[in-house]
């Protein structure tokens, strides 16, 4: 049984697809920039010998890909 509500809009099944894709393509792109710029941050750590900041910041990329 569908259920209708008043003055809602219709969405077809192509304008939900294509808003999960979106929505997918936007995740993938945060999880992209996310992963470069800890890995710069735990390069910088390696480079300036902040041992303290590189075990967090792997800890974070552990975080991220698990």
């Amino acid at each position: 049984m569908e259920k209708y509500l008043l003055n809602a809009p219709k969405q077809s099944v192509e304008n939900v697809v294509d808003s999960l894709f979106a929505e997918m393509v936007l995740d993938k792109a945060l999880y992209d920039f996310q992963m470069e710029k800890l890995k710069k941050q735990i390069d910088q750590s390696l480079i300036s010998g902040d041992r303290e900041l590189f075990f967090s910041l792997t800890e974070e990329l552990k975080k991220l890909t698990t």
